[in-house]
């Protein structure tokens, strides 16, 4: 057996393993997300504007309207790059966090695409339905359902995991969105793949003292073995061009780091209640 060939088809075994306990997205919206992807591609722009203060995004990103074959959606448009209000943002981390989304499975992220506007390169991503960010959960003190605690706590977890891995230094209350059955959806990663040592040598999340709350307490058993055997050739089939060599081995070394916490939380509290 060639070199690498194992471990790939281990991960493609994984893929298809428990997909559906870790998905935000519902399955016929994940069967649909390459239909939604040539949309974002192709469709005609018909109409943009800029709705958002500069306060609400910094990056300045523009709402397409766009249409095809009968069928009219929104797309986020953004193509910041350099920096910004004194972050280093990228467009292309946009559509790099898409597609590690879906290489691990997670089907938290929207679909993302490159797409040209007024002759530029940028990111594109679709408008998903929501019923409301964590902000207004937080300002109007909403309750989560009792039935869907457990869910959201393991989400919330889930979320955290993921932003250790990309390093997003900067989610906040408007980067979190809730559908009306309290699924989590998660935008806006034009602040992500950090490479300075600040961001490979510890994890943005993580229990400080001993007497923190445990930021991350479970994670999904077939997430950790994603991680497990995910190696520089899978992330790079996977992101082609959005992220450089860099940018991946730094996504590696902060896996290394998720991966050691996890057995150092099996260690603490038992492999059963931190993956299920």
């Amino acid at each position: 057996m060639k070199r690498g060939l194992l471990p790939f088809l281990l991960f493609v075994f994984i893929l298809g393993f428990n997909l559906l306990s870790v998905a935000q997205f519902k399955p016929e919206e994940i069967a649909g997300r390459a239909k939604w992807e040539e949309f974002l591609k192709t469709a005609k722009i018909v109409n943009q504007d800029q709705p958002l203060s500069e306060r609400e995004a910094v990056t300045e990103p523009w709402r397409l309207t766009l249409e095809k074959d009968g069928i009219t959606k929104y797309g986020w448009w953004k193509n910041v790059e350099g920096r910004r209000k004194g972050y280093i943002e990228g467009w292309k981390w946009e559509i790099a966090a898409y597609r590690l989304d879906k290489l691990l499975g997670l089907n938290m992220v929207p679909p993302t695409v490159e797409k040209r506007f007024r002759g530029d390169r940028g990111s594109c991503m679709l408008e998903v339905e929501y019923k409301m960010m964590y902000r207004d959960k937080v300002e109007n003190d909403i309750q989560v359902p009792s039935h869907k605690v457990i869910d959201y706590n393991r989400t919330s977890y889930l979320q955290k995991a993921w932003d250790n891995l990309v390093a997003n230094e900067d989610r906040n209350m408007g980067d979190v969105l809730f559908t009306e059955d309290w699924r989590m959806i998660i935008i806006d990663h034009s602040r992500t793949f950090r490479t300075s040592r600040k961001y490979t040598k510890k994890l943005i999340h993580i229990k400080k003292g001993k007497k923190d709350r445990e930021p991350i307490k479970e994670l999904p058993r077939a997430f950790v073995k994603k991680l497990e055997v995910l190696t520089f050739e899978l992330i790079k089939n996977a992101v082609g061009e959005y992220l450089t060599e860099k940018e991946i081995n730094a996504v590696l070394a902060r896996r290394d780091l998720i991966l050691k916490e996890i057995n150092r939380l099996i260690k603490d509290y038992g492999e059963s209640k931190v993956l299920y």
